[in-house]
């Protein structure tokens, strides 16, 4: 029965699907330049990149908070669960599943703990109970903090905040954004199976991530974005054993040694895709 099965598993649609995509900002600042990428249901796929890629802008444009920072989607589409979103407003397309969660936590720091759960749960308010409870369940420091004042978190608790409140309206596909930055390794580790549980529990998820070697190890799928564009497209396995990515985003040479940041600093001259 399974040998039946996967065949229709492979050509099912994404859930998420980026088609050719293209975004300028102020008119003038051509930012992406024709990304495509799939998000199948039920995963995790990471999006990798150094800074100003273009990886934010990505997920602004599928949020659709472009407008906010004076960009337009300019070609192209997004598609979630087959319907077009690349031109609905931000509140509509959270409604239709879509969260993001974004850099640097964001949360309402005069708030507290269970304040900022109840604003993200406003999608879905005959939920807020069932949804707080679970949001306790995958985050008990937030459950032991609930009545603490947001903003008097560590940058951990901040963290698991912003993604609790944004699983509170009860997403199809979460967009993570930088959800490791800024904090410790043993946090790290915390946040990242925290990641892992959340899509076991049935969300599917978008990693935007600078520490390459999270991402891949929990993802199913990766992509690389370079200078607005799709660069490298695999499985996270395959990158992961990948020369380039090992020695420019893992820091790792061909044998597994450390680079040093003077080996490296000077990468965009020797990168396969940019010669």
């Amino acid at each position: 029965m399974a040998a039946t099965m996967q065949p229709a598993e492979s050509d099912a649609s994404p859930l998420l699907s980026v088609n050719n995509l293209e975004v300028v900002y102020d008119d003038v600042i051509h930012v992406l330049k024709g990304v495509s990428l799939d998000v199948p249901e039920g995963k995790i796929v990471a999006l990798l990149g150094a800074n100003g890629a273009g990886k934010t802008t990505l997920l602004r444009a599928l949020s659709g908070l472009l407008d906010v920072h004076d960009g337009e989607v300019t070609k192209g589409s997004v598609h979630f669960a087959g319907r077009p979103v690349h031109h609905l407003p931000p509140t509509k397309i959270a409604s239709m599943g879509i969260k993001q969660v974004l850099e640097g936590r964001r949360i309402f720091a005069e708030l507290t703990v269970e304040e900022n759960l109840r604003v993200g749960g406003h999608v879905a308010p005959r939920s807020i109970k069932t949804n707080m409870e679970r949001v306790f369940g995958l985050f008990p420091v937030l459950a032991e903090r609930r009545r603490r004042t947001a903003g008097y978190l560590s940058g951990g608790e901040q963290q698991m905040l912003a993604m609790g409140r944004a699983l509170m309206s009860e997403p199809r596909c979460l967009l993570l954004d930088e959800p490791s930055l800024g904090l410790a390794p043993l946090i790290v580790q915390q946040i990242r199976d925290l990641i892992v549980e959340i899509n076991a529990s049935g969300t599917t998820v978008l990693l935007v991530e600078q520490n390459a070697a999270m991402a891949l190890a929990i993802s199913e799928h990766g992509y690389v974005m370079e200078n607005g564009k799709i660069v490298m497209d695999k499985p996270s396995k395959e990158l992961l054993d990948d020369s380039d990515v090992r020695e420019f985003y893992l820091g790792l040479g061909a044998e597994g040694a450390t680079k040093s940041f003077r080996e490296v600093k000077h990468y965009k001259r020797r990168k396969r895709w940019l010669s």
